[in-house]
């Protein structure tokens, strides 16, 4: 998707910028590529810098009801310090790294509903401006996928994902905010759960894997959500049985009575050992929360199945949020810090 933009702060005349990313979908921690065309307007003007910044739609519950806003958590220098001389045509090739803790916008090919995108930002004559959004498709890790593909198996299908402001406790969560994938149950835990919730916080050596129980009355822990935690490694994916590891992750999970649990031993575990917590309630995750979803869809994960009436809210909310980014984007510029 090509986005063009005139200066705005230079008026009729200024330079326009045309940023094109490489096709394909880049991985959390991976590379993202393309390029910057510029094209020169009604005079030369010193292009000081021109700068790439990562920005998604976030959620956050507030004491006064639930809000949305624009999160801008990274940004790239890519070139700069050059004269563009009138109506001269310039392309600034980059690829920089995305964050490992980047959500994931697509499974199987199929939107999850996650507005990212990337801005371009030109510094001319003092002044600066930010252009358009181009969105960003973000696939899953070979791990993330892993253990999704197994939840589809397992019988669990997709209901909808979001980004939530906040932090969860006892993690090394870097980003100010976290993705949390929401799958309604599989039927042999129906009786049990409402919802499973999933949330990936990928570094360069592993993957924590949280997940959150929606528990349904009677049970012993009545009204407390669980939560557990996994760490996992990103090599010797394709080594592990990771339906049967997922089931005992779930079973865990809606079992769990607030003990801790044994550390986990497997193979793929990062660093040989690694780790596996349990908790009750949401006091793991600090800050504001986030409320409402999009509605992504109901089918199963294995085969990527999203619902076409649903499918077309996505698209639709995913666009508003491009199409009406600028119009907003001022009052949320500080949601980040």
């Amino acid at each position: 998707m090509v986005f063009k933009r005139l200066l705005g702060s230079l008026g009729v005349g200024g330079p326009v910028v045309d940023t094109v990313l490489d096709p394909g979908a880049a991985a959390p921690g991976g590379t993202l590529s393309g390029q910057v065309h510029l094209t020169g307007g009604g005079a030369d003007f010193t292009i000081e810098y021109v700068a790439l910044e990562l920005v998604a739609r976030v959620e956050a519950e507030l004491d006064d009801g639930e809000s949305e806003g624009t999160v801008a958590f990274e940004r790239f220098i890519v070139g700069g310090n050059f004269r563009l001389a009138e109506g001269e045509r310039r392309s600034v090739p980059f690829s920089v790294t995305l964050p490992w803790e980047t959500p994931i916008t697509e499974l199987y090919g199929q939107g999850l509903g996650i507005a990212l995108g990337v801005r371009t930002e030109l510094g001319v004559a003092g002044a600066k401006d930010k252009g358009d959004l181009d969105p960003v498709a973000v696939r899953p890790l070979p791990a993330q996928e892993a253990v999704l593909e197994a939840l589809g198996q397992l019988g669990f299908g997709f209901e909808s994902a979001d980004l939530e402001l906040g932090h969860i406790g006892g993690t090394g969560q870097q980003l100010p905010f976290y993705q949390e994938i929401e799958l309604t149950p599989a039927p042999q835990y129906a009786h049990q759960v409402n919802e499973i919730e999933v949330t990936f916080l990928a570094g360069p050596a592993g993957l924590d894997v949280v997940l959150e129980a929606d528990r349904r009355g009677g049970m012993p822990s009545e009204g407390h959500d669980a939560l557990t935690r996994f760490t996992v490694g990103h090599h010797g994916v394709e080594r592990v049985d990771w339906t049967a590891e997922v089931d005992g992750w779930i079973r865990r999970l809606v079992e769990n009575h607030g003990h801790h649990a044994t550390p986990a031993s497997h193979d793929h575990v990062a660093h040989g050992g690694g780790h596996h917590e349990e908790g009750h309630g949401h006091g793991h995750r600090s800050g504001p929360g986030m409320g409402t979803a999009v509605a992504a869809g109901a089918g199963g994960l294995a085969v990527g199945v999203v619902g076409g009436m649903a499918a077309a809210e996505v698209v639709d909310e995913v666009g508003d949020f491009f199409e009406g980014e600028d119009e907003d984007d001022e009052g949320h510029e500080g949601d980040e810090g």
